[in-house]
């Protein structure tokens, strides 16, 4: 007869039954934030999206959980600067949809990066994060800058390092 809880009338049974450790779920209160800023300077922009993603989601956090905002600030200065490999700078296309029929608009990275450099390191760093709020929520603490100052200097950015770099 197998007996579970308290439904055993044996005081022996009780005592042996295990114990089991909680798993912890992080509340958006428990969750500390600092502000990161990355050079994007020779940086190539998939390894800089990538590596801005995970800090916005907050993958290098122990308290991570996919269901919970637990990442940090991100600034990137130098987005002018960024490096795409290969033929991507005259070959890769940017699109953009009116919601209107025939509405699709497109743009070669190249003449994306000459006249707007932070939306095109934007538009990267948002295709990989996850498409919904909390995926919104994560782009609002993304702070991106052509040039290499930013009006972020009273929340004392720690310099994050991508080691490689284009060559």
């Amino acid at each position: 007869m197998i007996v579970f809880g308290d439904q055993c009338q044996d005081h022996s049974l009780k005592k042996r039954r295990l114990r089991t450790v909680r798993t912890y779920s992080p509340k958006p209160g428990d969750v500390t934030r600092q502000w990161h800023v990355i050079d994007a300077q020779d940086v190539v922009l998939g390894r800089l999206a990538t590596t801005a993603a995970s800090i916005l989601r907050g993958k290098h956090k122990p308290i991570y959980a996919p269901h919970v905002d637990t990442g940090d600030f991100v600034i990137i200065i130098n987005a002018d600067k960024v490096h795409l490999s290969g033929n991507k700078r005259t070959q890769k296309m940017a699109y953009r949809h009116s919601g209107y029929p025939g509405g699709l608009r497109s743009v070669r990275y190249d003449e994306l990066l000459d006249k707007n450099p932070e939306k095109a390191v934007e538009k990267a760093i948002k295709g990989m994060l996850p498409k919904n709020s909390l995926g919104r929520q994560m782009l609002s603490k993304l702070k991106v800058y052509k040039g290499d100052q930013h009006p972020h200097g009273a929340q004392q950015p720690q310099p994050f390092e991508i080691t490689q770099v284009a060559q």
